[in-house]
C-alpha cells in the first residue's frame, strides 16, 4: 500500500509519516518506487486476537461508553474483523494510570486494537505507542482518524490541555486543602 493510505489505515498524519520514512523511523519496512512510497506491512500472527478500546474521561460520560462500543464493533465487523476482546474504562488520556489499557497493551495475544478517535487511546506520544506495537507485529487502527490537519496546532493544543489539567487540579487540590484546615480550626474551636 502506499504510504498516504497507510497514514490514513494507522491513525499517522501523512506529513508525519513522511518525515518518518525520510529520517528512517517508519515503524514498518518501507521503499520509494518512483515518486510513490511503499510500505510493506508486516504479516499479523494468524493466533491474534483483535480488540476495542473504549475509554471515558468521567464518570457521567459513562453512558456513551455503550454507545462508543457500538460504533467501533460495527466498524470493525464491517473490516472484517473478528472481534475477540471489548475493554472499557474510566480514566484521563492525560496520565498512564489506566490499568485496563495498559494490560491491553502488555498482552501478546492481541495484535490489533482498535479505536474510535485517536484521543481515545493517548493525548500525549501515541506515534511512539504505535510504532512500539507495529515493530512487535501489532497495530493500531483508528475509527476516525479526522483530526486537526497541521501537527504543530494539535501539538499546542496537546500541552495547553495538559497544562490547564494540572492548574485546575493543583488548584482544586489546594482548595480541599484549605477547606480541610478550616474544618479542622473549626472542629478542634
Amino acid at each position: 500500500m502506499n504510504l498516504k493510505e497507510w497514514a490514513v489505515v494507522n491513525g499517522v498524519g501523512y506529513s508525519t509519516a513522511r518525515q518518518w520514512f525520510l529520517d528512517g523511523k517508519l515503524p514498518v519496512p518501507a521503499r520509494r518506487v518512483g515518486g510513490l512510497i511503499l510500505v510493506d506491512e508486516p504479516a499479523l500472527p494468524a493466533t491474534g486476537t483483535t480488540a476495542v478500546y473504549a475509554r471515558v474521561s468521567s464518570a457521567d460520560q459513562k453512558p456513551d461508553l455503550d454507545r462508543q462500543v457500538a460504533r467501533i464493533v460495527t466498524w470493525a465487523v464491517g473490516q472484517n474483523l473478528p472481534v475477540g476482546k471489548v475493554v472499557t474504562e474510566v480514566g484521563s488520556a492525560l496520565n498512564g494510570h489506566r490499568r485496563e489499557f495498559l494490560a491491553l497493551l502488555r498482552d501478546p495475544q492481541v495484535t490489533t486494537i482498535v479505536v474510535e478517535h485517536r484521543d481515545r487511546f493517548a493525548r500525549f506520544g501515541a506515534e511512539y505507542v504505535e510504532a512500539a506495537l507495529a515493530a512487535s507485529g501489532r497495530r493500531l487502527l483508528v475509527v476516525d482518524p479526522a483530526e486537526v490537519d497541521d501537527d504543530l496546532v494539535r501539538d499546542v493544543t496537546e500541552i495547553l490541555t495538559s497544562l490547564c489539567a494540572r492548574l485546575y487540579g493543583r488548584r482544586a487540590a489546594t482548595n480541599r486543602a484549605r477547606r480541610a484546615v478550616e474544618a479542622a480550626t473549626e472542629a478542634s474551636e
